[in-house]
């Protein structure tokens, strides 16, 4: 009864209050600007700068285009939405910002954890690490990933597709997500929440166990360093990346962890803003901020460098 297969949603997430809307939308605005200033200047740093045509710089600038398309799938509808009022999505418009976000999100895990890799690499052998990562072989591994996001999302999409759900029905959520959709549906959804749980465990401990692993030998071997010096150094090189790793993992593990078809709660939904708006934000200042190299060359393409220059021969 009051079945469709292709029910329009309203995404209630944020509040209903239109003063709290106002507030909200002049606090978000900013962050997602925010978002997208970063990770361009980052991919055009990256891009432009001959010395950042490295291994670890290319996972970087992929991790930034991943950001940057992270947060357009659900920031502007969000804006929109408290902006207007409305949070009515159409059915395949629904599907769509799900199967973006799905794609992005994966990529976000499985480039953390190749980037992981790399630092694992870069301290654990440095003399060998030019050799083993190739632009080929990391280019190899981009695609790869990239394939493998893609490929689960749709196999997730078109089982959702096939669902009835409940007609007039809002999405407790200010984005589409499994959860939220699978809580709505009128059909027998055991097969999608199996395989949404199954294949997230795979993705997810697959990843965490190569990052934990891969610190684990860097920690290890920063240890035998003789000199503190050297440890300082070694630890430096991991420091950016391991907070977006504490980030990431953090915000997503107090949104995911539990039963997909299970209520949400505001806690998770503060959750959620951090792991689609917060994080990606942050992520591009995390890593100029502690890192010559990118500042460097920030300076450059902002035109800072040479009037400093110019300043200090006066």
């Amino acid at each position: 009864m009051n079945c469709s297969k292709t029910p329009d949603f309203v995404l209630s997430g944020m509040s209903s209050d239109p003063e709290n809307q106002q507030f909200l939308f002049c606090l978000f605005m900013p962050l997602y600007l925010l978002g997208l200033l970063g990770n361009s200047l980052l991919l055009l740093a990256i891009g432009t700068d001959i010395h950042l045509h490295t291994p670890m710089y290319f996972f970087l600038s992929q991790l930034s285009l991943v950001d940057l398309c992270f947060t357009t799938t659900t920031a502007p509808k969000m804006l929109e939405d408290l902006w207007t009022h409305n949070g009515s999505i159409s059915f395949s418009g629904c599907l769509t910002q799900l199967y973006f976000f799905a794609v992005f999100a994966d990529m976000d895990n499985l480039l953390l954890a190749i980037m992981a890799i790399d630092r694992y690499a870069a301290v654990c052998y440095p003399l060998h690490n030019p050799l083993v990562m190739r632009p080929c072989r990391y280019g190899v591994l981009v695609g790869i990933s990239w394939g493998v996001a893609h490929l689960v999302s749709l196999v997730h999409i078109l089982l959702l597709s096939q669902l009835s759900f409940h007609i007039n029905q809002e999405i407790p959520q200010f984005f589409c997500d499994f959860g939220p959709l699978l809580w709505l549906s009128c059909s027998d959804a055991q097969l999608n929440e199996d395989l949404t749980m199954a294949l997230a465990g795979v993705l997810g401990i697959s990843t965490l166990f190569c990052v934990i692993s891969s610190y684990a030998h860097i920690f290890h071997a920063v240890d035998r360093v003789p000199s503190a010096q050297g440890k300082r150094k070694a630890l430096a090189t991991c420091s950016s990346h391991l907070s977006m790793v504490i980030l990431f993992y953090s915000t997503v593990f107090a949104t995911y962890l539990k039963p997909p078809s299970t209520s949400h709660s505001s806690g998770e939904l503060v959750a959620a803003v951090m792991y689609t708006l917060v994080t990606p934000t942050l992520n591009p200042y995390i890593y100029s901020l502690r890192n010559k190299d990118v500042k460097s060359s920030l300076k450059r393409i902002l035109g800072m460098e040479s009037s400093l220059d110019y300043g200090s021969s006066q």
